[in-house]
């Protein structure tokens, strides 16, 4: 004797089994995720080279690092270590190496 309703249970749970085994398999990257200090061929974008210059011009501190980056199509924003401290530095730069929005992130009121 055969039951309909455990064949369709059965079904649908293996169904449900193999579309999960495909997605935990299938992955998306969109736009560039890194947080390290250079890009995959070792050379800072232009965005992050901008915001290196801007900071540098803007602490007259020539010792800077590129710390983080976060690529956004709006802009890429670039935290900067700067001095041996490495105090941090927000910039926003963009694909042809202008900058907006540079700001500290040191805790001024705690000097």
């Amino acid at each position: 004797m055969t039951y309909p309703r455990l064949r369709l249970i059965a079904t649908a749970a293996a169904a449900a089994a193999a579309a999960s085994l495909a997605l935990t398999a299938c992955t998306e990257t969109t736009g560039d995720t890194r947080t390290s200090s250079a890009s995959p061929s070792g050379t800072p974008s232009l965005a992050e080279q901008g915001c290196l210059r801007e900071v540098t011009r803007e602490t007259n501190n020539p010792d800077v690092v590129l710390l983080s980056s976060s690529y956004s199509e709006a802009g890429t924003e670039v935290i900067v270590g700067v001095g041996p401290q490495r105090a941090r530095w927000r910039c926003i730069g963009y694909r042809d190496g202008t900058t907006a929005g540079i700001m500290s992130l040191t805790d001024e009121g705690a000097m």
